[in-house]
């Protein structure tokens, strides 16, 4: 796989899950959702490109591996603070000034996760880097990431943890707002509208997405 086909294929995936609508939040039928979309929207290089990378047990399917990051939190202990950025109150991100973990190491962030794993995939005819890197570890964080920058409270004001101090009713159930965001607003949908379908919801987003290039 050349280096250009792999520049299109993050470049497709990135304009993808900007493009998405921005009322959902990201648990795991999110990220799902996030990555089906993107896996039907590659060109055939791309979708080839990706195959290579997903590990055998997600079948060729990018939707099944989404949530992975997720799932590897307590193993890879050191990639928590790469689901989120705490910003000031002030309705403000500037990338120097709060892209750091709790210890103050630059790069710490989810934004710097995105820029870093993209780096690596870049890499991926150099027969040196590919012995450096886990690719389809950087594949499987990266589809996660981009899903995690663009739920609104992943990118949050470090006061109340994004979102996480902050009770809220979801109709009469009490939650905190992160989990409202990440999960609640999608299963209520799914529920009401798609018979509880991932699939469903997936279609009836394709319907009404509009890509201009």
């Amino acid at each position: 796989m050349g280096e250009c086909r792999m520049q299109k294929m993050l470049a497709f995936l990135s304009l993808m899950l900007v493009t998405l609508p921005p009322i959902y939040g990201w648990g795991t039928d999110g990220h799902s959702i996030i990555c089906k979309i993107a896996q039907t929207r590659l060109s055939e290089e791309a979708a080839d490109a990706v195959k290579q990378l997903l590990p055998k047990w997600a079948e060729d399917d990018l939707g099944s591996v989404c949530s992975w990051a997720d799932q590897v939190k307590f193993r890879y202990r050191w990639s928590s603070p790469l689901h989120f950025i705490n910003t000031p109150e002030t309705c403000s991100y500037q990338y120097k000034r709060d892209c750091k973990d709790e210890d103050g190491e630059a790069g710490r962030c989810v934004a710097g996760a995105i820029n870093n794993y993209t780096s690596q995939l870049l890499t991926y005819n150099s027969a040196a880097d590919k012995a450096e890197y886990n690719l389809t570890e950087s594949l499987l964080f990266l589809v996660h990431f981009m899903g995690d920058i663009h739920q609104p409270l992943h990118v949050g004001f470090a006061s109340d943890k994004g979102g996480n101090t902050i009770d809220v009713h979801w109709y009469k159930t009490k939650q905190v707002l992160h989990h409202v965001w990440d999960t609640n607003i999608i299963e209520t949908a799914e529920e009401r509208f798609y018979n509880s379908n991932v699939d469903g919801m997936v279609d009836a987003i394709q319907q009404n997405i509009t890509i201009c290039i």
